[in-house]
């Protein structure tokens, strides 16, 4: 996007600029926009999650024009509640996906194996700890680092033969930066297809 004169221009249009007509094409030529006083434009607008979108300003000092839109932090109670309301909804979902074990138990069947049982303590006791982590973020910024924690994972470099079929090499590996929402993040879940081609996922 261009600023000119007060107009925000979306999409390269003719232009009359000291009666003179010029073409969409200028906006190809940089040099061109520079000499007509066209500067580049830009929008700062808060992120929706966290803020209520306020006034606009915009500041055309520079050799690029910023619009800015202030921000309200939205209320932190509601996305606490938010935030809880999506960690409890992952993990009656893990639940449900070994409930059945105690279910076959109860009738006599199968008893639960030692793994599935032992996941279930651990998922509770992560819930717990997630349920007062949450509890205690009591700033925006907070709440916005614990739903996108950084982390680094290291993972198998990938391998093709002649055939275009896919293997991890054995010992190459590639390092990737993700940021990941803590309040659906557990440990491993045994009903969880493995990674293969994972090594580690560490935090920041």
């Amino acid at each position: 996007m261009w600023y000119f004169n007060g107009e925000i221009i979306k999409t390269p249009k003719s232009m009359v600029i000291l009666g003179i007509t010029h073409p969409p094409g200028i906006f190809r030529d940089s040099a061109m926009l520079t000499s007509l006083g066209i500067k580049p434009y830009r929008e700062v607008v808060p992120d929706s999650r966290y803020y209520w979108q306020g006034s606009y300003s915009v500041n055309t000092s520079g050799d690029e024009v910023v619009g800015t839109y202030a921000k309200t932090a939205r209320d932190l109670a509601t996305l606490r509640t938010q935030m809880l309301q999506r960690t409890n909804s992952h993990v009656a979902s893990k639940l449900d996906q070994i409930d059945w074990y105690w279910a076959r138990a109860a009738k006599g069947g199968t008893a639960v194996p030692s793994n599935i049982a032992s996941y279930a303590t651990t998922l509770y006791s992560e819930h717990e700890t997630k349920k007062t982590e949450i509890a205690g973020l009591n700033t925006i910024a907070k709440i916005i680092e614990y739903e996108a924690r950084a982390y680094t994972e290291t993972r198998k470099q990938e391998v093709y033969d002649e055939d275009g079929n896919m293997t991890y090499h054995a010992s190459n590996t590639t390092t990737h930066a993700r940021e990941i929402d803590m309040c659906t993040h557990f440990t491993a879940n045994p009903t969880d297809p493995t990674d293969a081609g994972l090594v580690s996922l560490t935090a920041d």
